[in-house]
């Protein structure tokens, strides 16, 4: 074994750790960097990979280097190799970051335990302890949800191994503040687990590098044209695109849980009508036969809660028959198509013998036929302008033919006895009214600046061959 914690064959000697333990240097942490006596410290956390490694572990700055960056108090705690690049580049710009990150190891292996068949596992997490608040840093990463959420589903051993283990993400998930497991990924604010956490929609989509794991409100997707039933060339049908993964979600099973949360509520109709309009905007649209039938069943509960709040007997609205049970359906979880950026086709309003007018539905037809107008806008005006650029080129190139023809035919009068001078001179002559009446005509085209529609009528006619009625 060396000084720096490696065995004779060049490898660390990693020796398993608990939860939650610390130390300092090898092999778990650089020693001896920049400077010798500067030894930084570890620390492990308590998720655990399948593989038997911690999910999370902490580097700590050595006593000379956290001094020096501005209070003794105050501790930097990195919790991924993405921070420590970043103080690395900004405070010793000229280290070498491939040396540094092979002095030691950043996988730190979990104490293993029998189980019951014999098999070694990785011994169960105990409840993390945090951190003291005088020693945590704005600038860093602490051993706590990023938001600050203490009910965050990072925290909770069972629910975090779900996901396990997590997509690398240094784009979104290297922000300050911003947690996968409780941020949207859309407007970077904290989700609601209210009422089973409805508002929100959880991306478990599996690759090679682990799960998605990031969550998006659903409100924020459906404005965002993320969710829904899409149409064009983006070609979503009531499923939801993920922006980190590019992976699409089939929404007819999350619909399904929306109506199953609502069988749970007893008596608040309010938070009802607002979980099923948001399932119906999911719905609208769709092609598919399932999701017709589950809009139908939600149509018609959204009618027996207008029903209730206009005064019917309670018992009469609300039938065992007619209940929100689930809708069972066969349909894939996921889609590898990527999304292409388009607007959204327009969703049906509810039918619910009267026109309604939940701000959120009516909201998003709004926003979804403004888009309709400003695309068929600008198809209109990218035909316009595919016009003009072809009649503006083309006699752009027939006037700088009849400058060459001039030129040449100048050439020939220099050249040529006085036998021949009158003929080429008169010609020369004509090129010039010629060319004067083109330049002329160019001038008139050139108008078209102001726009098709402030363009005089004969001109787009004689000229574009464009004809505008009255």
């Amino acid at each position: 074994m060396n000084e720096n914690g490696k065995a004779e064959n060049g490898s660390f000697n990693n020796r398993p750790v608990a939860p939650e333990e610390s130390g300092e240097g090898s092999p778990y942490a650089p020693e001896n960097w920049p400077q010798k006596g500067d030894n930084w410290g570890w620390r492990t956390g308590r998720r655990i990979t399948p593989a038997g490694y911690f999910q999370d572990r902490y580097l700590y700055l050595p006593e000379r280097l956290n001094n020096h960056s501005g209070s003794a108090r105050k501790q930097h705690i990195f919790a991924s190799k993405l921070a420590v690049e970043r103080y690395l580049k900004a405070n010793f710009p000229e280290a070498d970051l491939g040396a540094f990150f092979s002095s030691f190891t950043w996988r730190i292996p979990a104490v293993p335990y029998p189980s019951t068949n014999g098999n070694m596992l990785p011994i169960a997490a105990v409840p993390l302890k945090q951190i003291p608040a005088e020693q945590s840093d704005s600038d860093t990463e602490a051993v706590r949800c990023k938001a600050g959420n203490k009910k965050c589903t990072s925290l909770i051993l069972e629910e975090a191994e779900k996901y396990l283990p997590a997509m690398s993400c240094d784009i979104c998930c290297s922000e300050p503040g911003f947690c996968r497991d409780c941020c949207c990924i859309l407007c970077s604010k904290m989700v609601s687990s209210a009422y089973g956490g409805y508002s929100f929609i959880k991306c478990q989509v599996k690759n090679d590098e682990g799960v998605c794991g990031h969550v998006a409100h659903m409100e924020c997707a459906l404005r965002a044209r993320l969710a829904g039933t899409v149409g064009r060339s983006i070609g979503l049908d009531s499923e939801y695109h993920c922006r980190r993964c590019d992976v699409r979600t089939d929404l007819i099973s999350y619909v399904n849980k929306l109506l199953q949360t609502c069988d749970t509520i007893d008596s608040d109709d309010e938070i009802r009508r607002k979980i099923l309009n948001l399932g119906a905007c999911i719905l609208r649209g769709s092609q598919k036969a399932d999701a017709k039938e589950l809009l139908r069943h939600i149509e018609l509960a959204i009618s027996k809660l207008h029903q209730l709040k206009c005064g019917t007997n309670r018992e009469d609205t609300w039938m065992p028959d007619d209940s929100l049970t689930a809708y069972s359906t066969g349909l894939s979880d996921h889609d590898g198509d990527v999304m292409e950026a388009t607007v959204h086709g327009s969703p049906s309003n509810v039918r619910t013998g009267e026109e309604s007018y939940d701000c959120l539905s009516q909201s998003l037809k709004f926003e979804a036929e403004v888009d309709q107008v400003l695309y068929a806008l600008k198809k209109s005006q990218e035909f316009e302008y595919k016009l003009a650029e072809e009649k503006l080129q083309s006699h752009k190139t027939y006037l700088q033919n009849l400058y060459q023809q001039l030129d040449l035919e100048k050439s020939e009068y220099e050249g040529k006895n006085s036998s021949n001078s009158y003929l080429l001179s008169h010609a020369i002559r004509k090129r010039k009214e010629q060319i004067g009446e083109e330049v002329a005509k160019f001038e008139v085209l050139k108008k078209i600046a102001n726009g098709f529609g402030k363009t005089s009528k004969d001109i787009l006619k004689e000229h574009f061959d464009v004809e505008i009625t009255d």
